[in-house]
């Protein structure tokens, strides 16, 4: 049985959409700007988000979630000008690598014990922990990509004004396929 393991996946999949309809609103250059003079720029939390779900991820249930081979620190360093497509790529490694973890899971693997930096966690533990971590991210990106586009900013969620219409018809509620 897999109705936990789908919603966790399903909320996944909803955050990354939300993200990558914010990265697929900014213009290139606006991609590696940071917000306000400090933080991390959308191209920076992207790269971050990649290699934090490739290490999280890679042999999930064998090995420590924080992986030798992983430059956390590197993650963040300034992405101005790396091109699209390498982000993107980099991007969509991390998720392919989480979803690929997902499929081989059931419920009953919820209360099997993993690693994170030698502490121990239950999958349903580290899949929450994880799902939140992309969860804030996804938000930072959208806020850049609405102070990116400003008044050309297409809502990716109920534009305001527009919260009964939506309720007629909720399409967004779940990160579908």
């Amino acid at each position: 049985m897999r109705a936990l393991i789908d919603s966790i996946e399903s909320e996944y999949r909803r955050y990354k959409k939300l993200a990558e309809g914010a990265l697929e609103q900014m213009p290139d250059e606006a991609l590696g700007r940071v917000g306000a003079d400090f933080g991390n720029s959308a191209a920076t939390i992207a790269w971050h988000v990649g290699g934090n779900l490739a290490s999280r991820f890679t042999d999930f249930l064998t090995s420590d979630g924080e992986k030798p081979w992983r430059d956390r620190e590197g993650e963040f360093a300034s992405r101005a000008g790396v091109p699209r497509a390498e982000l993107m790529a980099h991007w969509e490694k991390g998720w392919s690598v989480l979803f690929d973890a997902l499929a081989a899971l059931q419920d009953t693997d919820l209360c099997r014990t993993v690693t994170i930096r030698n502490v121990p966690l239950t999958v349903g533990e580290a899949l929450h922990r994880s799902l939140s971590h992309a969860a804030s991210h996804a938000g930072q990106i959208v806020l850049l990509g609405r102070m990116a586009r400003g008044a050309d900013w297409t809502w990716l969620s109920i534009a305001p004004g527009g919260t009964a219409a939506y309720n007629a018809n909720p399409t967004k509620e779940k990160g579908g396929r």
